[in-house]
Protein backbone atom coordinates (compact mmCIF):
# COMPACT_ATOMS: atom_id res chain seq x y z
CA UNK A 1 0.00 0.00 0.00
CA UNK A 2 1.34 3.44 -0.92
CA UNK A 3 2.30 6.04 1.66
CA UNK A 4 1.35 9.70 1.32
CA UNK A 5 2.51 12.94 2.92
CA UNK A 6 -0.45 15.26 3.24
CA UNK A 7 -1.07 18.61 4.95
CA UNK A 8 -4.51 17.67 6.20
CA UNK A 9 -6.96 20.35 7.25
CA UNK A 10 -8.29 20.33 10.79
CA UNK A 11 -12.06 20.31 10.66
CA UNK A 12 -12.61 20.13 14.43
CA UNK A 13 -10.89 19.34 17.72
CA UNK A 14 -13.21 17.98 20.39
CA UNK A 15 -12.26 17.64 24.06
CA UNK A 16 -13.97 14.36 24.88
CA UNK A 17 -12.17 13.78 28.20
CA UNK A 18 -9.78 15.72 30.39
CA UNK A 19 -6.92 13.69 28.89
CA UNK A 20 -8.20 12.96 25.39
CA UNK A 21 -9.11 14.94 22.29
CA UNK A 22 -10.70 13.83 19.04
CA UNK A 23 -9.10 15.49 16.01
CA UNK A 24 -11.15 15.36 12.81
CA UNK A 25 -9.11 15.91 9.64
CA UNK A 26 -10.05 16.30 6.00
CA UNK A 27 -8.43 17.12 2.66
CA UNK A 28 -9.28 18.76 -0.64
CA UNK A 29 -8.58 15.41 -2.31
CA UNK A 30 -10.11 12.06 -1.39
CA UNK A 31 -8.31 10.48 1.53
CA UNK A 32 -6.17 7.48 0.53
CA UNK A 33 -7.25 3.90 1.27
CA UNK A 34 -6.65 3.00 4.92
CA UNK A 35 -7.12 -0.23 6.82
CA UNK A 36 -8.12 -0.61 10.49
CA UNK A 37 -5.06 -1.01 12.66
CA UNK A 38 -2.83 1.18 10.52
CA UNK A 39 -1.50 4.47 11.86
CA UNK A 40 -0.27 7.90 10.81
CA UNK A 41 2.88 9.78 11.77
CA UNK A 42 2.06 13.40 12.52
CA UNK A 43 4.49 16.31 12.62
CA UNK A 44 4.20 18.47 15.72
CA UNK A 45 4.94 22.08 14.87
CA UNK A 46 5.75 24.74 17.46
CA UNK A 47 7.08 22.38 20.14
CA UNK A 48 10.67 23.06 21.25
CA UNK A 49 10.97 19.55 22.73
CA UNK A 50 9.25 17.44 20.04
CA UNK A 51 11.67 16.65 17.22
CA UNK A 52 10.20 13.40 15.91
CA UNK A 53 6.79 12.69 14.47
CA UNK A 54 4.19 11.11 16.72
CA UNK A 55 2.46 7.83 15.75
CA UNK A 56 -1.33 8.02 16.12
CA UNK A 57 -3.74 5.14 15.43
CA UNK A 58 -6.38 5.60 12.78
CA UNK A 59 -9.53 5.91 14.90
CA UNK A 60 -12.10 6.18 12.13
CA UNK A 61 -12.42 6.99 8.43
CA UNK A 62 -15.67 8.53 7.22
CA UNK A 63 -15.77 8.27 3.45
CA UNK A 64 -19.05 10.21 3.24
CA UNK A 65 -17.49 13.33 4.78
CA UNK A 66 -13.89 12.57 3.69
CA UNK A 67 -12.76 12.67 7.33
CA UNK A 68 -9.99 10.95 9.25
CA UNK A 69 -10.41 10.81 13.03
CA UNK A 70 -7.46 10.66 15.43
CA UNK A 71 -7.99 9.95 19.13
CA UNK A 72 -5.10 11.60 20.95
CA UNK A 73 -4.07 11.05 24.57
CA UNK A 74 -2.49 14.24 25.93
CA UNK A 75 0.49 12.81 27.80
CA UNK A 76 3.41 15.04 26.79
CA UNK A 77 4.31 18.34 25.19
CA UNK A 78 3.88 17.00 21.66
CA UNK A 79 0.38 15.62 22.16
CA UNK A 80 -0.64 18.67 24.19
CA UNK A 81 0.37 20.81 21.22
CA UNK A 82 -1.82 18.66 19.00
CA UNK A 83 -4.73 19.25 21.37
CA UNK A 84 -4.34 22.99 20.82
CA UNK A 85 -5.00 22.76 17.08
CA UNK A 86 -7.94 24.80 15.81
CA UNK A 87 -10.36 24.35 12.93
CA UNK A 88 -8.66 25.51 9.75
CA UNK A 89 -5.12 24.60 10.89
CA UNK A 90 -3.04 22.16 8.89
CA UNK A 91 -1.50 18.96 10.25
CA UNK A 92 1.27 17.29 8.27
CA UNK A 93 0.71 13.52 8.20
CA UNK A 94 2.45 10.50 6.70
CA UNK A 95 -0.21 7.86 6.04
CA UNK A 96 -1.20 5.10 6.08
CA UNK A 97 1.59 3.20 7.81
CA UNK A 98 1.96 -0.35 9.10
CA UNK A 99 -0.10 -3.48 8.65
CA UNK A 100 -3.58 -3.57 10.08
CA UNK A 101 -5.99 -6.13 11.47
CA UNK A 102 -7.07 -9.13 9.45
CA UNK A 103 -10.53 -8.47 8.05
CA UNK A 104 -13.26 -10.79 6.94
CA UNK A 105 -14.68 -9.96 4.60
CA UNK A 106 -13.28 -8.21 2.59
CA UNK A 107 -10.15 -6.35 3.73
CA UNK A 108 -11.76 -2.93 3.39
CA UNK A 109 -14.98 -0.99 3.64
CA UNK A 110 -17.18 -1.04 0.51
CA UNK A 111 -16.13 2.50 -0.44
CA UNK A 112 -12.54 1.35 -0.96
CA UNK A 113 -13.09 -2.31 -1.82
CA UNK A 114 -12.07 -1.93 -5.44
CA UNK A 115 -8.95 0.01 -4.43
CA UNK A 116 -7.69 -2.73 -2.12
CA UNK A 117 -8.94 -5.58 -4.28
CA UNK A 118 -10.23 -8.13 -1.78
CA UNK A 119 -13.32 -10.25 -1.31
CA UNK A 120 -14.36 -13.14 0.92
CA UNK A 121 -17.28 -14.70 2.72
CA UNK A 122 -18.34 -13.49 6.15
CA UNK A 123 -16.88 -15.27 9.16
CA UNK A 124 -18.28 -15.88 12.64
CA UNK A 125 -18.47 -13.61 15.65
CA UNK A 126 -15.53 -11.39 16.53
CA UNK A 127 -14.64 -9.95 19.93
CA UNK A 128 -12.80 -6.62 19.92
CA UNK A 129 -11.05 -5.95 23.24
CA UNK A 130 -9.63 -2.56 24.16
CA UNK A 131 -8.34 -0.62 27.14
CA UNK A 132 -7.32 3.01 27.56
CA UNK A 133 -6.32 4.77 24.35
CA UNK A 134 -5.97 1.26 22.91
CA UNK A 135 -9.68 1.44 22.06
CA UNK A 136 -8.79 3.87 19.25
CA UNK A 137 -8.20 1.46 16.32
CA UNK A 138 -11.17 -0.72 17.27
CA UNK A 139 -13.84 1.77 16.19
CA UNK A 140 -12.86 1.71 12.51
CA UNK A 141 -12.29 -2.04 12.72
CA UNK A 142 -15.79 -2.58 14.10
CA UNK A 143 -17.31 -0.39 11.40
CA UNK A 144 -15.55 -2.31 8.62
CA UNK A 145 -16.57 -5.67 10.05
CA UNK A 146 -20.20 -4.67 10.49
CA UNK A 147 -20.45 -3.41 6.92
CA UNK A 148 -19.18 -6.82 5.83
CA UNK A 149 -21.85 -8.66 7.83
CA UNK A 150 -19.62 -9.81 10.69
CA UNK A 151 -21.20 -9.95 14.16
CA UNK A 152 -19.02 -7.84 16.44
CA UNK A 153 -18.86 -7.35 20.20
CA UNK A 154 -16.74 -4.65 21.81
CA UNK A 155 -15.32 -5.38 25.28
CA UNK A 156 -13.86 -2.13 26.60
CA UNK A 157 -12.10 -1.65 29.92
CA UNK A 158 -11.18 1.39 32.00
CA UNK A 159 -10.28 2.36 35.53
CA UNK A 160 -13.57 4.15 36.17
CA UNK A 161 -16.74 5.11 34.30
CA UNK A 162 -15.46 8.57 33.36
CA UNK A 163 -12.52 6.98 31.51
CA UNK A 164 -14.75 5.08 29.06
CA UNK A 165 -14.48 6.83 25.71
CA UNK A 166 -17.04 7.34 22.94
CA UNK A 167 -19.31 4.45 23.86
CA UNK A 168 -22.07 5.89 21.68
CA UNK A 169 -19.87 5.70 18.60
CA UNK A 170 -18.89 2.12 19.33
CA UNK A 171 -22.55 1.25 19.82
CA UNK A 172 -23.26 2.14 16.18
CA UNK A 173 -21.16 -0.80 15.01
CA UNK A 174 -21.75 -3.60 17.51
CA UNK A 175 -22.72 -4.69 20.98
CA UNK A 176 -20.75 -2.85 23.67
CA UNK A 177 -19.72 -4.46 26.97
CA UNK A 178 -17.60 -2.67 29.56
CA UNK A 179 -15.60 -3.33 32.68
CA UNK A 180 -14.26 -0.83 35.20
CA UNK A 181 -11.75 -1.54 37.90
CA UNK A 182 -13.86 0.26 40.50
CA UNK A 183 -17.19 -1.16 39.34
CA UNK A 184 -18.65 2.25 38.49
CA UNK A 185 -19.82 1.01 35.06
CA UNK A 186 -20.37 -2.43 33.60
CA UNK A 187 -18.82 -5.38 35.40
CA UNK A 188 -16.16 -4.81 38.04
CA UNK A 189 -12.62 -5.90 37.24
CA UNK A 190 -10.43 -6.24 34.18
CA UNK A 191 -11.66 -7.14 30.70
CA UNK A 192 -10.52 -10.73 31.23
CA UNK A 193 -12.89 -10.95 34.21
CA UNK A 194 -16.01 -10.18 32.15
CA UNK A 195 -18.63 -12.93 32.26
CA UNK A 196 -19.08 -12.91 28.48
CA UNK A 197 -15.76 -14.75 28.13
CA UNK A 198 -17.21 -17.72 29.98
CA UNK A 199 -20.73 -17.56 28.59
CA UNK A 200 -20.19 -17.09 24.85
CA UNK A 201 -17.92 -18.35 22.09
CA UNK A 202 -16.07 -16.10 19.67
CA UNK A 203 -14.30 -17.17 16.50
CA UNK A 204 -11.68 -14.45 16.67
CA UNK A 205 -10.36 -11.91 19.18
CA UNK A 206 -8.67 -8.67 18.15
CA UNK A 207 -7.14 -6.55 20.85
CA UNK A 208 -5.31 -3.30 21.59
CA UNK A 209 -4.36 -1.70 24.88
CA UNK A 210 -1.78 -1.88 27.67
CA UNK A 211 0.67 -4.76 27.23
CA UNK A 212 -0.33 -6.61 30.46
CA UNK A 213 -3.96 -6.53 29.33
CA UNK A 214 -3.09 -7.83 25.86
CA UNK A 215 -0.96 -10.61 27.33
CA UNK A 216 -3.86 -11.66 29.57
CA UNK A 217 -6.23 -11.69 26.57
CA UNK A 218 -3.68 -13.67 24.56
CA UNK A 219 -3.39 -16.22 27.37
CA UNK A 220 -7.18 -16.61 27.44
CA UNK A 221 -7.30 -17.03 23.66
CA UNK A 222 -4.59 -19.71 23.71
CA UNK A 223 -6.39 -21.61 26.47
CA UNK A 224 -9.65 -21.54 24.50
CA UNK A 225 -8.06 -22.20 21.13
CA UNK A 226 -9.35 -18.92 19.68
CA UNK A 227 -7.64 -17.13 16.82
CA UNK A 228 -6.23 -13.88 18.25
CA UNK A 229 -4.20 -10.90 17.12
CA UNK A 230 -3.02 -7.83 19.01
CA UNK A 231 -1.88 -4.34 18.08
CA UNK A 232 1.40 -3.50 19.81
CA UNK A 233 2.11 -0.03 21.14
CA UNK A 234 5.92 -0.01 21.04
CA UNK A 235 7.57 3.39 20.68
CA UNK A 236 7.58 4.11 16.95
CA UNK A 237 9.67 7.14 16.00
CA UNK A 238 10.04 6.90 12.22
CA UNK A 239 7.15 4.63 11.20
CA UNK A 240 9.20 3.14 8.36
CA UNK A 241 11.49 0.60 10.04
CA UNK A 242 14.62 2.75 9.87
CA UNK A 243 15.29 3.91 13.44
CA UNK A 244 14.91 0.51 15.19
CA UNK A 245 13.15 2.07 18.18
CA UNK A 246 10.22 -0.35 18.06
CA UNK A 247 11.94 -3.73 17.72
CA UNK A 248 9.98 -6.73 19.04
CA UNK A 249 11.22 -10.30 19.40
CA UNK A 250 9.08 -12.75 17.43
CA UNK A 251 9.23 -16.42 16.46
CA UNK A 252 10.98 -15.28 13.26
CA UNK A 253 13.52 -13.05 14.99
CA UNK A 254 13.51 -9.35 15.82
CA UNK A 255 11.23 -7.19 13.69
CA UNK A 256 10.23 -3.52 13.58
CA UNK A 257 6.70 -3.15 14.88
CA UNK A 258 6.03 -0.09 12.73
CA UNK A 259 6.80 -1.98 9.52
CA UNK A 260 5.87 -5.61 10.25
CA UNK A 261 2.98 -4.64 12.55
CA UNK A 262 1.69 -3.01 14.58
CA UNK A 263 -0.80 -5.90 14.42
CA UNK A 264 0.51 -9.42 15.00
CA UNK A 265 -1.11 -12.81 15.51
CA UNK A 266 -0.21 -13.95 19.00
CA UNK A 267 1.37 -17.07 17.49
CA UNK A 268 4.23 -14.86 16.24
CA UNK A 269 4.95 -13.21 19.59
CA UNK A 270 7.28 -14.50 22.31
CA UNK A 271 4.63 -14.11 24.98
CA UNK A 272 5.07 -17.08 27.26
CA UNK A 273 2.92 -17.74 30.28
Amino acid sequence: MNHFIRDLKVRAVEQIHERYVLIRLTDDEALPPMQPGQFVEVRVDGSPSTFLRRPISIHFVDRNTNELWLLVACVGDGTRRLAQLKAGDRLNCVLPLGNGFRLSPPSCVPAVASELGSSAEASGEVLLVGGGVGVAPLLYLGAVLKEQGVETTFLLGARTASDLLMLGEFGKWGRVLVTTEDGSAGEKGFVTNHSVLQQEHFDRIQCCGPTPMMKAVARYAREKGIDCEVSLENLMACGLGACLCCVEKTTEGNVCVCKEGPVFPISRLMWGD
